[in-house]
């Protein structure tokens, strides 16, 4: 991965302003997943989300908690599309090495302490990804890579 992949995480504009809801987005290559998240975090914001608030209010009252509630939803309703309706899987990194680089793979420090966690329930998985919110929302956090890997996981590689 590129630098600008490494430094990419979900980095949402300042709670409670007119653009809360908004992930911010830098040119290049993330964009494009950026923007997908964002169209699911709009939708859980706008149709599931239970509020007093109406219409555009939905989406610019909201409070730093609220921003990794909705993006935990929009990532566990993405990767649970991904992996066909019955299974998400979410990579997240750890302090120990799970792969020993060897042949034509050069070690990142990164890819080799990802770790698998694998959900057969949405809501469960929606409840792991908030509960970790910082391992995709945090600076330095890879969160943008992470994801990536999560989609590829619960996709799989045959489908």
């Amino acid at each position: 991965f590129s630098c600008e992949w490494a430094k990419a995480y979900f980095r949402f504009r300042e709670p409670y302003s007119d653009l809360a809801y908004a992930l911010e987005a830098e040119k290049g290559g993330t964009r494009a997943i950026l923007m997908a998240v964002q169209a699911h975090i709009i939708k859980y914001l706008l149709f599931e989300r239970n509020t007093e608030y109406t219409h555009l209010e939905r989406l610019c009252r909201i409070s730093r908690l609220e921003q990794g509630q909705a993006l935990a939803a929009a990532l566990a309703d993405t990767l649970w599309a991904a992996g066909g309706g019955g299974r998400a899987v979410i990579c997240l990194v750890t302090a120990a090495v799970h792969v020993t680089p060897s042949g034509d793979y050069k070690a990142d420090n990164f890819t080799e302490r990802i770790q698998l966690f694998e959900f057969s329930e949405k809501a469960v998985a929606q409840e792991f990804l908030f509960d970790h919110i910082n391992c995709f929302k945090g600076e330095g956090s890879h969160g943008v890579i992470l994801f990536l890997y999560s989609l590829l996981f619960s996709r799989t590689l045959e489908r």
